[in-house]
């Protein structure tokens, strides 16, 4: 009995997002300007990072890129200011606090406050439980979310005192889903996924509406770090592919990004 009123309360919520989808399909959310915005971007120096700065840079915002691989870091900020955009690289441990707190006062010092804020560097270890060592267990969470303690805590405050801002949380499907052999990796993202959801709730609480927040929950992306990464959340992404998704989630202020957009579908089954 109790399955079978799951499934009616369940109807009404699956119609809301079928007409959600249809009126974003034929009409679209006007896109944001961030032209001039001061845009800081971790895990700058390959990957999903880079190619986020390079859409910024487009869109001639002022970079900060922060990278602990300076060889990586470097070549992005040169193909920023190739692209027109001013670009700062700074060389952070995005796995040590006061190596994020003393980089983000230079930040504020050398180029302004930052006023969206892209929390992307990751790290991801492939094992079981027990094969998983304790630093590297501790090096995910310090990575993965303790890091988006860090920076909110060091530049939201600016953005909050202008009601005017971003925070980007770049989560995973692993965050809404439990895959073997990446525990540490989905606790971490689960992690992200809470922060991201109550950064929400309280900046409504606290009336900042004009500091935004958006949260990225893609599958596996095809950038090397997983080895053959298969899962039922759908198939392997294209960076390109999810890095246009997000730039267009930032400017029309979308709270969730899932792709593929089927995982919200399946979240809320679950649910």
């Amino acid at each position: 009995m109790r399955f079978f009123l799951d499934v009616l309360l369940l109807l009404p919520l699956l119609l809301i997002f079928t007409l959600e989808s249809l009126l974003k399909l034929f009409i679209p959310k006007k896109r944001k300007s961030v032209t001039g915005e001061i845009v800081l971007i971790t895990g700058a120096g390959h990957g999903l990072g880079r190619l986020t700065a390079f859409e910024f840079a487009k869109l001639k915002c002022k970079l900060v890129l922060w990278d602990i691989n300076k060889h990586g870091l470097e070549e992005t900020a040169d193909e920023c200011k190739r692209l027109g955009s001013k670009a700062h690289a700074f060389v952070v441990d995005c796995s040590d606090r006061e190596d994020i707190y003393s980089s983000a006062k230079k930040v504020k010092a050398e180029v302004g406050d930052v006023s969206i804020l892209v929390n992307n560097a990751g790290v991801v270890y492939t094992s079981d439980l027990f094969a998983t060592q304790d630093p590297q267990i501790e090096k995910t969470f310090e990575v993965n979310i303790l890091a988006h303690f860090w920076t909110t805590k060091a530049f939201l405050p600016a953005m909050m005192k202008n009601n005017h801002g971003h925070i980007v949380t770049v989560a995973s499907a692993a965050g809404h889903a439990g895959i073997p052999f990446l525990l540490a990796y989905c606790s971490s993202k689960f992690a992200a996924v809470g922060f991201h959801k109550a950064l929400t709730e309280e900046l409504a609480a606290l009336k900042r509406t004009g500091v935004k927040t958006t949260c990225l929950c893609p599958n596996f992306i095809n950038t090397g770090f997983i080895k053959n990464p298969s899962t039922s959340l759908g198939p392997l992404l294209e960076p390109e592919e999810v890095v246009n998704r997000l730039i267009n989630g930032i400017l029309t202020e979308q709270k969730m990004i899932f792709i593929p957009s089927s995982i919200n579908f399946l979240t809320v089954l679950e649910r």
